[in-house]
């Protein structure tokens, strides 16, 4: 910008001519050929000698010989001695002048190649940042594949900041992709949970129907019960992991495996008792022989084993029942009712805030509520303390389930998020992502509560810090550019503030301050990133600069808006101007009033050129709807000149006069103003035709009536009623009276030979019309007339009386003649 700055404040003045200037311009006086020579061989070793660019633009104007000049025109670089030398070489030296015109087009070539893929790679970047914002993940993965096949092909033309885009911008893709390759598998996931889970309360409650069916006398196996209840456990915990499940599925889940514990937990006390069971069961034949201590330790073991109510008891449990339930029990104590309610109704609310916590996945309350509930549980009698006994069952389930499933998932989900780090670790990645990498890492892990682990610990942050290590040189790069950017943003306030004191606004060049102010905006725009706080003062500088150019820009672009609205008053008044002409040729004189006006403001500008080409589309549609009604008046008139040249194109030099009279007449009634051009030709030519075929016939009727007088004037009969009027004064001026000599002439004059014996005297009467002055018949002025008074000399002067017919004869096939020419 600052060069722009510069060349908009360059002197506009031309330098006077320096006298070395002026004794250029004066004829060079002749060099002897050794200083010539000499001069020569030093321009050459001046060459050879890898002279500078202000050398070689000197040599290509005044060196010696053309190779010299050539030569050192052909190894110009710099633009500027290009340019230089092609202003002095035009007109003085073609070889030069060419060399340094293609020189200079080849760099503009390479120039708009360079623009071009400078161009392709902001598109490139632009469609990647774009498609990192899209909602439209229909083939996302192939379109991303398609601008990184692109990219390729430009990727070493990037400077660093392009590339640094560009690949921020591929990267969120690959993210997106990722997320939406994570969302598929997450819903496929799901799906497979769901399954399971399905799967697992179909069976566990296919188990509990059987064992509801099962005979007394058969026991179900342990080992397949205990087997059945860990897998199912297991399965359920995996079909649940990182998944919502609705809370009737768990409640419905939890039910069946209490109820499957339950019962296993009965069956594994009756099979580590069997030989009591069945020694005290052996007492029952002499229940005599029983002891209160034996009937007590009966009692226990039922208690103990507590076989559940729904299903049917073991042959092998029953005689042990009967044995323990052969005395009355004894009274119970008598309690404070008062304290029992009051135990309850605390037991009541505990129980709902425990059921919350296990809700919410908190195993510390849930430990610390399930303690206190239990307690006051135990403090109860035996008659309150049954309608919570299963509640309390439950939620003990419900709470072994919730420290199993978070020692069993939190610590595989570590070590995950362990081995994620180390392989971040390894990966070559853009620095700023990678870091981002490692924060969401770090943050998952803080979300699942740490680890007890320290090993487990160590590892992680190990791996992390690794993964760190190449992002900090990163970093420290990016805040020497964050200050190299700040540096940029200062200097461009610097150029705008000295721009602005120097501007003179009565005399600027408001296109070439406009372009200022946007290359300012575009090049404070490319300094970035900046660091936020050191920014705010240069930030605010630079906005109080811009509004001190905008507000002369914009008092010229209101001003300048004024003039065109002006134009488009008037182009709008033109539209009904008469004459037509007239309104046209001052809507291009607007036009190019149009184009002298300066600057305005894009969308002003916008809106007064629409309503201008409006009303100039307005006026020239005028005149094609003129061109359009003399098109239509044009073809209606072809239309009918042709019927009447296709009406007289039969007429043939065949015809009679009045039928190419009338033909003739036919012609003339057409318009040919209102005629195409084709036509028209055409309607002249036929006229041409016609005429010329009139004047045929007519020639030829007036030939056979002059025939018919000379053949009547030989015979003796009188011609002068049928003869033309004015032959009459012709006979009077005729000479001729030897009809031979007559019939002579005529034949000169019509191009006729004369028979043998009459060529001497042929000879005579041509020599005699030459020495007259007359000429050859060719060169008669009025061959016609001299025919004429021949033939009334024939016909009216008496010269025909004395002719024989022979001669009359050969008169009339002078005449013939004549008409044939």
């Amino acid at each position: 910008m600052a060069a722009f700055i510069q060349k908009l404040f360059k002197s506009r003045k031309t330098t006077e001519a320096t006298p070395n200037q002026r004794k250029a311009t004066q004829p060079e006086p002749v060099e002897q050929e050794d200083t010539r020579t000499d001069r020569r061989e030093e321009q050459l070793k001046t060459l050879e000698s890898a002279p500078s660019q202000d050398v070689l633009a000197k040599l290509a104007i005044e060196g010696v010989t053309a190779d010299i000049r050539q030569s050192a025109a052909g190894r110009l670089t710099d633009e500027a001695s290009l340019q230089d030398v092609q202003k002095q070489a035009k007109g003085r030296d073609k070889g030069v002048y060419q060399i340094v015109k293609l020189a200079l087009q080849q760099r503009r070539e390479e120039q708009a190649r360079l623009d071009s893929i400078s161009q392709t790679i902001a598109t490139l970047t632009r469609h990647a940042q774009d498609q990192a914002k899209s909602d439209d993940t229909k083939l996302y993965g192939a379109r991303l594949d398609a601008l990184l096949k692109q990219w390729t092909e430009v990727e070493t033309h990037a400077s660093p900041e392009q590339a640094q885009a560009f690949l921020e911008a591929v990267h969120l893709c690959k993210e997106r992709i990722a997320a939406l390759q994570s969302a598929a598998e997450d819903e496929k996931r799901q799906r497979e949970q769901k399954l399971q889970r399905q799967e697992t309360l179909d069976l566990l409650t296919r188990t509990l129907d059987e064992l509801k069916s099962q005979p007394p006398e058969t026991l179900p196996s342990l080992a397949s019960l205990d087997a059945l209840q860990k897998t199912q456990e297991n399965r359920w915990l995996e079909a649940t992991r990182d998944t919502a499940v609705e809370k009737q599925e768990q409640k419905a889940y939890e039910n069946a495996m209490l109820a499957l514990r339950n019962y296993l937990s009965s069956v594994r006390r009756i099979t580590q008792e069997r030989e009591t069971i069945v020694e005290l069961g052996a007492l029952l034949e002499r229940a005599d022989d029983a002891t209160d201590e034996q009937r007590a330790q009966a009692k226990t073991l039922v208690a103990e084993i507590n076989w559940p109510e729904d299903y049917p008891i073991p042959a092998l449990l029953e005689p042990l029942r009967k044995l323990a339930g052969k005395r009355k029990k004894p009274a119970e104590p008598r309690v404070d009712q008062e304290q029992q309610k009051a135990l309850t109704t605390r037991l009541e609310a505990e129980i709902r805030q425990l059921e919350e916590a296990l809700e919410a996945k908190q195993l510390k309350e849930s430990k610390q509520l399930f303690k206190t509930a239990q307690q006051h549980f135990r403090d109860l009698d035996q008659r309150h303390a049954k309608p919570y006994q299963a509640r309390m069952q439950l939620l003990t389930g419900q709470l072994r389930e919730l420290s199993d499933w978070q020692g069993f998932a939190t610590e595989p989900k570590q070590i995950a998020l362990c081995e994620q780090m180390e392989y971040l670790a390894e990966q070559p990645m853009d620095p700023e992502a990678k870091a981002e990498r490692i924060k969401e890492l770090q943050n998952e892990w803080r979300d699942l509560g740490g680890s007890s682990d320290r090993s487990l610990w160590s590892r992680f942050k190990a791996a992390s810090d690794k993964a760190y290590e190449p992002c900090k040189a990163y970093f420290s790069a990016k805040s020497g550019l964050k200050q190299a950017n700040l540096e940029k943003r200062s200097a461009i306030c610097q150029q705008l503030e000295s721009f602005l004191d120097n501007a003179d606004w009565s005399s600027i060049d408001w296109k070439a301050a406009e372009r200022i102010h946007q290359t300012a905006r575009q090049e404070w725009k490319e300094a970035w990133p900046v660091e936020f706080r050191d920014n705010r003062g240069v930030q605010k500088r630079f906005d109080e600069l811009l509004k001190r150019l905008e507000a002369p820009l914009d008092e010229e672009r209101r001003k300048n808006e004024g003039l065109k609205q002006t134009i488009v008053d008037k182009a709008q008044a033109l539209v009904e101007h008469e004459p037509l002409q007239e309104a046209m040729n001052q809507a291009k004189a607007l036009q190019g009033d149009w184009q002298a006006i300066g600057i305005t403001r894009h969308r002003e500008d916008r809106k007064l050129w629409q309503a201008f080409r409006k009303a100039c589309d307005q006026i020239f549609a005028r005149r094609d709807a003129e061109r359009s009604e003399q098109q239509q008046a044009s073809r209606a008139a072809d239309e009918t000149a042709q019927a009447g040249l296709n009406q007289v194109s039969g007429i043939s030099p065949e015809s009679d006069e009045q039928a190419v009279t009338a033909a003739l007449a036919t012609l003339k009634d057409i318009d040919a103003a209102t005629l195409s051009k084709g036509v028209r030709e055409q309607v002249q030519q036929e006229k041409q035709r016609l005429s010329k075929i009139l004047s045929a016939l007519r020639l030829q009727a007036k030939m056979a009536s002059w025939q018919s007088l000379v053949m009547a004037a030989t015979a003796g009969q009188s011609g002068s009623e049928s003869a033309p009027q004015h032959w009459a004064a012709l006979a009077e001026t005729s000479d001729a009276s030897d009809p031979v000599e007559l019939v002579i002439r005529a034949e000169i004059l019509c191009g006729v030979p004369s028979p043998e014996a009459d060529q001497q005297r042929r000879m005579e009467i041509q020599v005699q019309r030459l020495a007259n002055g007359m000429g050859s018949a060719d060169n008669s002025t009025d061959q016609m007339q001299d025919v004429e008074k021949l033939l009334a000399a024939w016909c009216l002067g008496g010269t025909g009386k004395n002719a024989d017919t022979e001669l009359a004869e050969r008169l009339n096939r002078a005449i013939a003649n004549l008409n044939e020419a």
